[in-house]
């Protein structure tokens, strides 16, 4: 497996927070939606990044529900004196640090951990393979409720997102999706959402080799291919990579606090501290809203 250079711009970094409010923020009259800080190019966007998973499906809702324990029983059989509490903690530190990022970054942590406790580490692609073998099993019954038509995309979708989806094309953008999940699973499970239409073929995710896609990767081919400024580039995530890489080419970004088991509307609170403190510009708890958000990016002068 190639290891990723940090050197590599096109490469995934960890998160580390660059950006505090200088002064407090503000709502659209009348909704959730807040603005961190205004963007400077309103109306000006032909392009827009989504994430997948927690900003558009729910489908894989609950997943650090399979991933931690996993990670914790690997890291007992090392033999180990820290407690299965003290592994948690850790595990979790690093699963949530790294999450928005390609699944095998979390993987080569779990090796990492597992070889400063003196076991013998697997690939870190078989630990993938072997966490997403689980992930199916909490998912698989969803996934086929909505092949058969038991249950609709309305209920593994983020609330509003047909509706946004539609707006955004009804105003001629085209809109990619990017997601650190495999790319297999993202194409099927958009299609069981019934959401492809709206991205065509612009969707993608992880490859077995992590060298082969990253966020930035996509970002750089939108640019270049459509020959368009990062100005006009509008992204919606709720993990910290794709707001990262959206601001740093000069793009607008809504962070995606969505509170993926309750749907309650509100935002979750680490999500919107999180994507705050990595620069997003607005933040929504979901796309109930859309109506109002969109016609603030699109319809006002800057």
């Amino acid at each position: 497996m190639n290891v990723p250079d940090k050197t590599d711009k096109l490469i995934e970094d960890d998160y580390q927070r660059t950006f505090d409010p200088s002064s407090p923020t503000s709502f659209l009259p009348g909704t959730s939606v807040e603005i961190i800080r205004e963007p400077q190019h309103f109306g000006k966007y032909t392009d827009v990044l989504f994430d997948f998973d927690g900003t558009l499906s729910l489908i894989r809702e609950g997943w650090p529900q399979v991933m931690v324990p996993m990670m914790v029983e690997i890291l007992l059989e090392c033999g180990t004196d820290e407690s299965q509490e003290e592994l948690s903690k850790l595990v979790m530190e690093f699963v949530m640090r790294l999450t928005g990022k390609q699944t095998l970054y979390q993987m080569i942590q779990l090796r990492d951990e597992v070889v400063k406790r003196g076991g013998v580490p697997r690939d870190p692609l078989e630990y993938k393979n072997q966490y997403h073998d689980l992930l199916m099993q909490r998912i698989s019954k969803r996934r086929d409720a909505l092949a058969s038509g038991e249950a609709t995309p309305s209920h593994y979708l983020v609330p509003g997102s047909l509706a946004l989806l539609g707006n955004l094309i009804s105003r001629g953008c085209r809109c990619y999706l990017a997601s650190g999940t495999d790319e297999v699973y993202v194409r099927e499970e958009a299609e069981l959402l019934r959401i492809v239409p709206f991205f065509e073929d612009r969707i993608y995710g992880a490859k077995p080799d992590i060298l082969d896609f990253s966020k930035a990767m996509v970002i750089k081919s939108i640019l270049s291919d459509h020959r368009i400024e990062g100005a006009q580039l509008l992204g919606f995530g709720d993990g910290y990579v794709e707001i990262e890489n959206v601001k740093s080419v000069g793009g607008t970004a809504v962070a995606v606090a969505s509170d993926e088991s309750g749907r309650s509307g509100t935002p979750d609170p680490w999500k919107r501290e999180r994507l705050v403190g990595i620069g997003a510009d607005l933040v929504v708890p979901d796309f109930g809203e859309q109506e109002h958000l969109i016609s603030y990016l699109f319809d006002r002068s800057s």
